[in-house]
């Protein structure tokens, strides 16, 4: 039922820009948090940024300044805008949403998508 499918990842120099796309649907929005998280390779899966249903949103230290998180519900879609990417930005993203998300961490988001690979050189 619940489903979230992302888009736009590829592959783009240091101080390029991407734009990723989730498009979701199956559950109640107005009451979910919804997020983009990320693994690179060798390393933990972290939380990239959230939004509530209010359209407050959290971002990771890491990338403050350089991604940006919005969420348009009339076309069931979230995106990260992703700008001055660094090689260390290089992971396998993903969407992911649930009720009960605590800010950025991963185990509390219950619904996942499969991921999309962003790789900067």
């Amino acid at each position: 039922h619940v489903q979230l499918v992302e888009s736009g990842g590829g592959s783009v120099q240091a101080g390029g820009s991407l734009r990723l796309s989730c498009t979701y649907s199956g559950f109640p929005y107005s009451s979910y948090s919804i997020g983009w998280l990320r693994q690179a390779p060798g390393k933990e899966r972290e939380g990239v940024a959230i939004i509530d249903s209010h359209g407050t949103s959290t971002v990771a230290e890491s990338v403050q300044g350089r991604f940006t998180i919005s969420k348009d519900n009339a076309k069931n879609t979230l995106y990260l805008q992703m700008s001055s990417l660094k090689p260390e930005d290089t992971a396998m993203y993903y969407c992911a949403a649930g009720p009960y998300v605590d800010g950025l961490v991963v185990k509390s988001f219950a619904f996942w998508g499969q991921g999309t690979q962003v790789t900067v050189s």
